[in-house]
């Protein structure tokens, strides 16, 4: 995902910059996201606004109090989607040292909704009067532009609003929202700001409540929100095998209640779910990041991971497309509702994009794992045509130059430049800081076709009988594990470098078929694939536990012995969870018990300095006495395969907490 600017004031002139996230509170019901201050308020930062879809119908929210300043004391989330506030009106309370006047504000968030209550709460002998007002902007300025610094001041032109007894609706073009206050008066100012105003009558040492609710729209949203209770999110801390470190389990409830807030649907199959990326900017469908976050929750939930792998097969390439990046058999890489301009990088991005070189050969993998994990048999073989057309890309359109290397080039000179996860411009780099050439072979990449190919086989082995079409010559499964091995060959003589950090995989082949040389957290990938051997894996992973690599807090993106490291680098030097989870996942797989225990304890100490609600990526420096890890200020939170990635842990600790091993 990519990273991309907004507008503040730096040195006195103006400066394309992306808000900042870490102090914002979130709550959320995928489609719908508030973000605000600790005090509730919406407005004071630039990400602030209520956001249904790709679209903010609120830039500004405040609550007020006519007789008393409202100083807040308290923050309280309850969930991804319920979050309590907790003031004092001091303007209304008597003389004494103690308050005995408070005001309690609790947001829900649900799909399409916000409800709030306000309830002022008094211990003083005699009843008091207060009149609390609710003011909102209508704003309708699309997420892309709040996230580039783009959002005009006064929001989106054109809304109109209408207000009649106790609501008021605003709307531009197919988006509206109404506002519904009972007992409220309900004004409408002319620049559009909506007022709500409730005279309330609080008794002595009782209570009185004032409530409203948004209801929001849009004609255009291409994802829906999934109803019903994703099965994961039954899982708690008491699931936590006895004598695990508690950490877990508090990482578990409030990642697991992130994931299910996170779940989304297509309109034309409202049963298949899957997760969206992450919050605020990449609420919809992304190919790689949706089946990541399904393959690690898969020790709790295999229903999501079908779900995810048809929701994806329907949408399959089945032609050439250079503006789209489609090719027959390619997994999609996101989904939006319009097209994406990345400002200031000349990028637009079509609204169904495929340009991503992993998504495919992952897509193979996570249908396997599923399979194995216990996915109806049924439901397999319905994906078998899917399956072969997976397969077939694999085979005929993923090597774009015919080294015999899944790579990845943009041919519009409009999409994107790095088609991996790491997909920002600057990601993939030699270890003096040069920018490597397309077409770029990742390494990683190489792991997941090889082991996509021994899984397409071993599927298309099991199912065989089962489907009427013919099987062509390449993907009879002698011919797929002939061409693994031969790939896995390849990659043994061609991808390993020495550097005066050591020998390991380079994080690539750049368009001279030369290995970039950088040493990077995408070899943790290769572990548990089979490209490597036994004594491979376990090498690779020791200089991913290695201080260069390892920060106390996960696995830095890239080594510090590379010019091109700094910690808040999004790919050159940060610490992503999901990235230390897919090593984990493979150390797991491998055998390398120790090594994955040690990575775990790392992501526990990252979960206990966020709250347990760990963010997209972190800084990438060293683990102090604090305990507390730098947070990447743009981050998004939660974020779907971070989320999944304490189920990962979840999974390692059960391995390794059976009764013979703590007995």
């Amino acid at each position: 995902m990519t990273l991309t600017p907004e507008p503040e004031r730096t040195a006195g002139r103006t400066v394309p910059l992306q808000p900042l996230l870490s102090d914002a509170v979130i709550a959320l019901r995928a489609p719908t996201q508030v973000w605000s201050g600790r005090d509730g308020d919406l407005g004071g930062t630039p990400v602030d606004g209520v956001y249904h879809g790709d679209v903010r119908h609120v830039g500004a929210l405040t609550l007020e109090c006519a007789e008393s300043a409202v100083e807040y004391v308290s923050l309280a989330p309850e969930g991804a989607s319920h979050v309590v506030f907790g003031g004092l009106l001091r303007g209304v309370d008597d003389d004494q040292p103690d308050p005995k006047v408070r005001l309690v504000r609790d947001r829900r968030v649900a799909d399409g909704a916000l409800a709030e209550t306000w309830t002022v709460r008094s211990h003083l002998p005699d009843a008091v009067r207060v009149t609390l007002r609710l003011r909102l902007r209508p704003d309708f300025v699309t997420l892309h532009d709040v996230k580039a610094g783009l959002a005009p001041l006064g929001g989106a032109p054109g809304v109109s609003v209408a207000v009649s007894t106790g609501s008021a609706t605003a709307s531009a073009g197919p988006r509206s929202f109404t506002l519904t206050a009972d007992g409220a008066t309900v004004t409408a100012a002319l620049d559009g700001t909506i007022e709500a105003a409730w005279p309330l009558d609080v008794p002595a040492r009782g209570e009185a409540q004032a409530a409203w609710s948004l209801a929001l729209h849009d004609d255009t949203l291409v994802v829906r929100g999934a109803t019903g209770t994703w099965p994961g999110a039954r899982l708690r801390e008491g699931d936590v095998p006895p004598g695990a470190d508690p950490r877990l389990g508090r990482w578990l409830a409030t990642a697991l209640d992130d994931l299910d807030a996170l779940r989304l649907t297509l309109p034309d199959h409202p049963d298949d779910d899957f997760f969206a990326a992450g919050a605020p900017w990449f609420f919809t469908l992304f190919g790689r990041d949706s089946l990541w976050a399904a393959r690690l929750a898969l020790p709790v939930d295999t229903r999501s991971a079908a779900s995810t792998l048809r929701v994806l097969a329907r949408l399959q390439g089945t032609a050439h497309d250079v503006e789209t990046a489609q090719e027959p058999g390619k997994i999609l890489h996101e989904l939006r509702a319009t097209p994406l301009a990345i400002p200031h990088d000349d990028v637009v991005l079509p609204p169904q994009y495929y340009g991503s070189v992993d998504s495919t050969p992952l897509w193979v993998c996570l249908l396997a794992d599923a399979w194995r994990a216990g996915m109806p048999d049924d439901e397999v073989a319905a994906l078998l045509p899917a399956l072969r057309g997976a397969l077939t890309w694999l085979l005929e359109h993923g090597d774009s130059d015919g080294d015999g290397f899944l790579d990845y080039i943009d041919r519009t000179g409009r999409g994107l430049a790095n088609q991996g996860w790491k997909d920002s411009g600057d990601s993939i780099q030699w270890r003096d800081g040069t920018l490597a050439e397309g077409p770029i072979a990742l390494c990683e990449v190489q792991g997941y076709a090889y082991e996509a190919a021994l899984a397409g086989a071993d599927l298309l082995e099991a199912f065989g009988s089962r489907s009427p079409e013919a099987t062509p010559e390449p993907l009879r499964p002698a011919a797929l594990r002939a061409w693994a091995a031969d790939l896995r060959a390849r990659f043994a003589r061609t991808y390993w470098v020495e550097t005066p950090e050591g020998r390991y995989p380079a994080v690539a082949l750049d368009r001279h078929k030369r290995p970039v040389d950088t040493l990077t957290s995408n070899i943790g990938h290769l572990i548990g694939t089979g490209i490597l051997d036994a004594a491979e894996e376990r090498h690779v992973a020791d200089l991913l536990l290695d201080p260069a690599m390892s920060t106390g807090f996960g696995i830095r993106t890239m080594s510090t012995g590379a010019n091109g490291y700094w910690p808040l680098s999004y790919h050159g030097g940060s610490v992503w969870t999901h990235d230390t989870a897919i090593a984990v996942h493979g150390m797991h797989r491998a055998g390398l018990a120790e090594h994955a225990v040690r990575a775990v304890d790392g992501l526990l100490a990252a979960a206990e300095g966020f709250g347990y609600r760990v963010p997209e990526l972190h800084g990438g420096d060293p683990a102090t006495r604090a305990g507390v890890p730098t947070p990447y200020p743009a981050a998004c939170r939660p974020q779907a395969w971070s989320a999944a990635a304490a189920i990962t842990c979840l999974a390692v600790t059960r391995s390794v907490r059976t009764p013979a091993a703590v007995g």
